[in-house]
């Protein structure tokens, strides 16, 4: 049995899902061309920052690419079709790519603030390209080999008609989400806990500690609010179908689903915002005070120092 939402219902859907749509990839598109115009031509040193930047306003852009589309896909309940298959196949590629992406920034931070002085061996903008161009290969080869794009699961695009659970649509949210979250929280509580102990060791330091604070539990936050609810949904909605749960309860579970995608869809529109303060390069480039930068590098000398001292 097919259970989906009436006529009103989708109408009601749709109007959220444009009421939010419309703002995001304005400023979504604004926000992240000044990005990509800033990290690719205002910025002379190559880093790490810089190439995950780079890779995420372009995972960013093609996922803001397909919103129209989706829009107009829910609008017109379109069939699925070459079209179809093309959008899915770019918003299911680049919204993982961009989860890792934020990942990897935050396994890059953990690493120069936890270790400063064996981050050199760890950190360069080699090892982050390759880990990009490695990220991208993956993601776009499980995304052509998904069986939720060459197994047909309904005839409108991006929908789910059939009550049947998906396997593959579980795999996706814990190895594109909730492993990413688990390594994403670690590293932000565990620079967190560094730079309370480095508070207190450094008074002085207090106000460009308190806002490195701030930013790094804002893009925990962000991230957390933005994609847990959607991916919940996810997993929600395959116990309510391998568990044959009534109609009402699946509908429900499908409404929540369009609701949170909307949610975790203006992340690409976030992003840009959230990472403004942390990459050093932006903070250079519009004349800001780069907080991660001077603390890593009175690390560095404070560790130094200390080595010198001893021998």
């Amino acid at each position: 049995m097919n259970c989906s939402s009436n006529i009103t219902e989708q109408k009601h859907l749709n109007l959220f899902q444009m009421i939010v749509y419309i703002p995001v990839i304005f400023f979504g598109v604004l926000f992240n061309v000044i990005a990509f115009w800033v990290f690719c031509c205002k910025l002379k040193k190559w880093t790490e920052t810089r190439v995950y930047m780079i890779n995420l306003v372009i995972a960013d852009c093609s996922l803001l690419f397909t919103l129209p589309f989706i829009m107009y896909f829910h609008r017109t309940r379109q069939d699925i079709n070459k079209l179809c298959y093309v959008i899915q196949t770019i918003y299911f590629t680049n919204m993982p790519v961009s989860i890792y992406i934020i990942t990897l920034i935050a396994v890059d931070r953990f690493i120069a603030i936890k270790y400063p002085l064996k981050a050199k061996s760890f950190r360069s903008p080699l090892k982050a390209a390759l880990s990009c161009g490695f990220l991208w290969i993956t993601i776009i080869t499980y995304a052509y080999l998904n069986p939720r794009f060459n197994e047909k699961t309904g005839n409108i695009c991006f929908q789910k008609n059939s009550d049947d659970p998906l396997v593959a649509t579980l795999l996706s949210s814990i190895w594109c989400f909730f492993i990413p979250l688990v390594i994403l929280s670690f590293c932000s509580i565990q620079v967190i806990w560094c730079l309370k102990m480095k508070m207190k060791m450094s008074s002085h330091e207090e106000t460009s500690v308190q806002k490195a604070l701030w930013i790094v539990s804002m893009n925990l936050c962000v991230f957390i609010i933005c994609f847990l609810p959607f991916n919940v949904g996810l997993l929600v909605r395959y116990i309510v179908d391998a568990a044959g749960a009534a109609c009402s309860v699946r509908k429900n579970a499908t409404i929540f689903i369009r609701v949170t995608a909307c949610i975790a869809n203006s992340n690409c529109c976030l992003d840009t915002l959230c990472y403004y303060f942390v990459a050093k390069e932006f903070q250079e480039a519009s004349s800001l005070l780069p907080p991660f930068k001077s603390l890593q590098s009175r690390s560095n000398q404070s560790q130094e120092s200390q080595l010198q001292m001893r021998k």
